[in-house]
């Protein structure tokens, strides 16, 4: 079996053989490794001014870097994070790691369109939308929703169903004590967006991993029930219990990560 065909019968849920497959949402230690900064801290003010070529030369040097780090450390799928974006450069990166890997590699993009946590520097102002402006937010919710479909539905169709297999929802909920929302504002806010963007991935034929780090208990029912193909990162940090969840959605939905980072780097070695 390729990676890819792995990575695909783990998200099926079905029996493997050897190394369970793995991925990362991203690694950006790409200068350290590689020598290569990594394709999302490369600045293209330029891009514009550059040549046919050198664009050309700049993409292929992007999907290198993934595809080497994807050899480098045996991961089965490839989270591609295209710089600079649009639909056209996401496309023709697609296509040129498709060109050099052919179907060795499960390849997603990230595309959450539901609302996650804000930062620190606009979570005041989106928390009183919450309460003073909810039917704006909604609406906003729909829209941002149909963005994610359409621009998801032309990479399908322009690439036959050849380029993509799977999207990584990476709209963050949840704190490590708690989620952003209270259980009834998810309900109202997040919930029934996440159950269409995801129906209408998996009507492309596409598969659909739910991340989101932090305390996701009170949220995790509701997640559930939009049916996504894999839950991640099952955050340890944020007190979710593998064995808890596995017990509850295991039978059908695959589950991804429960790493806890912070104990690779401050853990003892044993």
């Amino acid at each position: 079996m390729t990676e890819r065909e792995r990575f695909i019968a783990a998200l099926k849920r079905e029996k493997i053989s050897g190394l369970v497959p793995h991925f990362e949402l991203v690694f950006f230690l790409t200068m350290e490794v590689l020598g290569k900064v990594h394709p999302s801290h490369r600045a293209y003010s330029q891009w514009n001014q550059m040549s046919p070529r050198e664009r050309q030369l700049q993409r292929e040097d992007t999907a290198h870097c993934f595809i080497d780090i994807a050899e480098k450390y045996n991961h089965s799928a490839i989270f591609v994070h295209p710089n600079p974006g649009g639909l056209d450069e996401t496309i023709r990166l697609l296509e040129i790691i498709r060109d050099i890997s052919g179907d060795k590699y499960f390849l997603m993009l990230h595309g959450d369109p539901t609302y996650g946590m804000p930062d620190g520097g606009g979570m005041m102002a989106f928390t009183e939308q919450v309460y003073e402006q909810p039917d704006m937010l909604k609406e906003n919710a729909v829209r941002n929703v149909e963005g994610a479909r359409h621009f998801t539905e032309e990479i399908v169709k322009r690439g036959n169903g050849k380029l993509l297999d799977g999207i990584a929802l990476c709209s963050d909920y949840c704190f490590n004590v708690n989620p952003f929302f209270t259980p009834d504002m998810f309900a109202e806010f997040v919930t029934p967006y996440l159950a269409e963007i995801i129906k209408d991935y998996h009507d492309m034929d596409l598969f659909a991993i739910k991340h989101t780090d932090g305390n996701i208990m009170p949220i995790i029912d509701q997640m559930a029930e939009c049916n996504p193909d894999a839950f991640h990162s099952l955050d340890p940090q944020g007190g979710v219990d593998l064995a808890e969840v596995k017990r509850l959605y295991g039978d059908r939905i695959t589950l991804i990560g429960n790493v806890n980072c912070g104990l690779l780097q401050t853990g003892s070695n044993e």
